[in-house]
């Protein structure tokens, strides 16, 4: 009986047994095995399984990016398209120097809890609680809170994941290009008049930025600036402009315009110049001020003798001739 029985077990055993994907084991190899959830399935392995059976696209690994997706379209066999590197930014500026509680918040250290309590202390019920649920919810040790209670991140370690996105209640955390270097660092949707009472680094929908956009990437909608990433170039100008500084400018130091001899002195610089940079009479060579100058790059591109140079911290371009 026994015999018999084992043997029944063992034909069961063939008969009904699951048949795995041998490009699964592969794909788990690729797999960074962060288990973060930001493909939208319970970690590497729910991941693996869609998609050795073709059910889900080969470039929802944030963590791995560029590579991995590379990887596994070998594997799959399939073609791929170019993914676009992102990282958190911060939509906040107001922290615990620039913005007062409205009431004294004793409960248990973690911003969705602090919201449930009247959307929490914070004055301005836009802005960052600093409990720094974000920092724990970031598996790549990317996010840490400065002395000021506002997140702080490493882009060299974000991996654009969105867990801090997802965790944040008061929704200021947002994923935008790692090439941008320009993003509004406020999330208030009151009036100005209003934002200036409770914060002096909000955005007031002053529109200044908007008008001196020569891209036509900006634009105030309900109260708060908003950047079109498809159409900036990071020129940096709205940031000199904003009278709040709401706008952030992640670049440390930016280049700045040289004039050279082959000027001809058409004026066309300064027309561009919205900061009054560039100085000289027609028909003579012109000059850049450099305490002026923010290295938007207007000028050279507008310059047709090809006489400006940019230079400085963000490297050195010369018009191709």
């Amino acid at each position: 009986m026994g015999f018999v029985l084992g043997l029944a077990l063992a034909l069961a055993y063939l008969k009904l047994a699951v048949k795995v994907n041998p490009k699964l084991e592969k794909i788990l190899e690729v797999l960074p095995g962060t288990n973060c959830g930001a493909c939208g399935y319970a970690g590497c392995e729910g991941y693996a399984q869609s998609l050795a059976t073709a059910e889900a696209g080969i470039n929802l690994c944030a963590p791995g990016g560029q590579e991995v997706a590379q990887k596994l379209a070998e594997i799959l066999g399939v073609e791929i398209k170019e993914i676009e590197r992102k990282v958190a930014v911060l939509g906040c500026q107001g922290g615990k120097k620039e913005v007062d509680d409205n009431f004294s918040y004793t409960g248990m250290e973690n911003c969705r809890a602090a919201y449930l309590v009247h959307g929490g202390p914070k004055a301005c019920v836009f802005g960052c609680l600093g409990l720094g649920t974000c920092v724990e919810v970031c598996p790549f040790g990317a996010i840490r809170l400065n002395d000021n209670g506002l997140p702080v991140i490493d882009e060299n370690l974000c991996t654009a994941c969105g867990l801090c996105v997802d965790a944040c209640p008061v929704n200021i955390l947002h994923l935008v290009p790692f090439p941008q270097k320009v993003y509004v660092g406020c999330s208030s949707r009151d009036k100005g008049k209003e934002t200036r009472k409770v914060c002096p680094v909000g955005c007031i929908a002053c529109k200044l930025c908007e008008k001196s956009c020569p891209y036509d990437a900006i634009h105030v909608i309900n109260n708060l600036a908003e950047i079109d990433y498809t159409k900036c170039t990071s020129c940096g100008i709205c940031v000199h402009k904003c009278p709040t500084k709401s706008i952030v400018d992640k670049v440390k130091a930016r280049p700045y315009a040289i004039i050279g001899m082959n000027c001809d002195g058409c004026g066309e610089c300064l027309k561009v110049c919205q900061f009054k940079a560039i100085e000289g009479n027609p028909q003579e060579r012109h000059r850049i001020l450099k305490e002026r100058c923010i290295g938007c790059g207007l000028c050279f591109q507008v310059c047709t003798p090809k006489a400006i140079t940019m230079a400085g911290a963000l490297g050195h371009k010369e018009r191709a001739q």
